[in-house]
């Protein structure tokens, strides 16, 4: 069913790999047409023409979304993007298909209660894979050399060396005796992890390159533990930091701030509730597991882990603290409470 109505409409898509439903409907509720569309930015194009100017269409962050917002986007529609953790109310209900979950994002934007994820633009998009993918590629290397130490251990082949990819842990590998079947799967993971060793190393230049000149970049790298590579996953993950009033807020969206569950006079607070970007929580982390005890990440680490009587306990205040100075860097590109650097 499709009929002409006069005021602003409200659509909502429901994306999925290959087809997708679209539910118009007028800021009253009443449905003017729904229609299923094959994943082409031409049928979507068709589609929207039927919606008036300017009209609101909401979908879920899902996989793939980046055409569909795009393309509804340079068709002037206002796009909002749907939180998938805020949306799985929709499990609830005993039937559930495809209409019926364009037509919830609908009412939920409809009503104003839609939780809304950031809607990042394509230039930080792009920064994000370059980010994305070298995470990738080291998580992959560190999967191979992994399985390097499996087969010395298998050999019993003993590694006293803290980097047996270093050059000493290089003559190790060349001077060990192993059966052919174990060298040869030896042999064979080196040659990758020299693959492996170039396409990082690409991707790292890439990204210093498009960072080079931004001011925040070069502020949060004044933290202790921050480096040119944790320092682009902040800059690229996080991307416009003017979205978070209070660093607070920040260290909530990394999924650093415990679990808070509060109902009449009971009120638990648990774990970290990891809810949020695992890239920057994982760069956090990282960035304050080795900082020196004397300055103030590490001071915070090591008084809380004592007092707690767990060390990852103490990490994980430091890392929400290191947060709260990215903030800061991104915002204002320099970071006051941290001594200034020589000239």
């Amino acid at each position: 069913m499709s009929e002409s109505y006069e005021g602003r409409q409200i659509v909502g898509m429901d994306l999925h790999r290959r087809r997708s439903v679209l539910v118009r409907m007028t800021e009253s509720g009443q449905r003017l047409e729904t229609v299923r569309i094959s994943n082409d930015p031409e049928y979507l194009r068709e589609v929207m023409t039927r919606a008036g100017e300017a009209p609101d269409v909401v979908l879920e962050a899902t996989y793939g979304w980046y055409w569909a917002a795009d393309t509804l986007a340079e068709l002037g529609a206002t796009v909002h993007l749907a939180h998938p953790l805020g949306v799985k109310m929709f499990s609830y209900r005993r039937v559930k298909n495809d209409e019926r979950d364009a037509a919830d994002l609908a009412d939920l934007l409809r009503m104003g209660r839609l939780p809304e994820a950031w809607i990042a633009p394509p230039a930080t998009r792009e920064l994000r894979g370059w980010v994305r993918h070298r995470a990738k590629l080291v998580g992959l290397r560190s999967n191979l050399k992994c399985q390097i130490h499996a087969v010395l251990a298998a050999a019993g082949v003993q590694v006293p060396m803290s980097d047996l990819f270093g050059v000493g842990g290089q003559q190790l590998l060349a001077a060990s005796r192993l059966a052919v079947e174990s060298r040869s799967r030896v042999d064979s993971l080196l040659r990758v992890i020299n693959a492996l060793d170039f396409e990082i190393d690409t991707f790292a230049n890439l990204v210093a390159g498009r960072l080079r000149g931004d001011p925040g970049y070069r502020a949060i790298q004044a933290i202790p533990g921050v480096g040119p590579l944790l320092a682009a996953v902040f800059v690229a993950e996080i991307g416009d930091i003017g979205r978070f009033a209070r660093p607070q807020q920040l260290a909530c969206w990394a999924g650093l701030t415990p679990k808070h569950h509060e109902s009449d006079t009971t009120v638990h607070r648990g774990r970290i509730t990891k809810q949020g970007s695992r890239l920057v929580r994982w760069a956090a982390i990282e960035a304050v597991q080795r900082v020196p005890a004397h300055t103030r990440l590490g001071h915070i680490r090591d008084r809380v882990g004592e007092r707690r009587g767990v060390r990852n306990i103490g990490v994980v205040a430091a890392a929400r603290e290191l947060t709260v100075l990215v903030f800061y860097g991104l915002r204002d590109h320099h970071i006051r409470c941290l001594p200034a650097r020589a000239a």
